[in-house]
């Protein structure tokens, strides 16, 4: 696996939307791939919290017959964490703050979801 490409695509896509803070990349079982963040941010809880979130929400969208799983977006006070599927073995995590563009984010995530899900898939 690149890192080098994978910690390319999180930057590049900090840079093309406004207001995002931190961006990472787990596996489905909430271990830490990689992250671009900042100190103050524990990121293995993060990753595992992301995790179970993106279990639950997979699950709720086979309950309820919508299709599969996309994204998750959590708001709050200080701004918002989107969780994302990345294929069937992984997970991204945005989080932004009130500022984030969240249209913008939601045009420029699916690509780099793709690129980042063949990275992934190609090791």
């Amino acid at each position: 696996m690149n890192h080098d490409v994978l910690a390319a695509e999180l930057h590049g896509l900090r840079e093309r939307v406004t207001g995002i803070t931190d961006t990472l990349l787990a596996a489905n079982d909430g271990m830490l791939i990689l992250a671009d963040t900042s100190d103050r941010l524990d990121t293995e809880i993060i990753s595992a919290l992301a995790a179970a979130d993106l279990g639950i929400a997979r699950r709720t969208s086979e309950v309820a017959g919508q299709g599969a799983f996309r994204q998750s977006i959590v708001y709050n006070s200080g701004g918002c964490m989107a969780v994302y599927a990345v294929g069937a073995l992984a997970l991204m995590v945005v989080l932004g703050d009130e500022g984030l563009n969240v249209t913008r984010l939601h045009q420029e995530t699916q690509p780099a979801i793709e690129r980042i899900n063949s990275i992934l898939t190609a090791a």
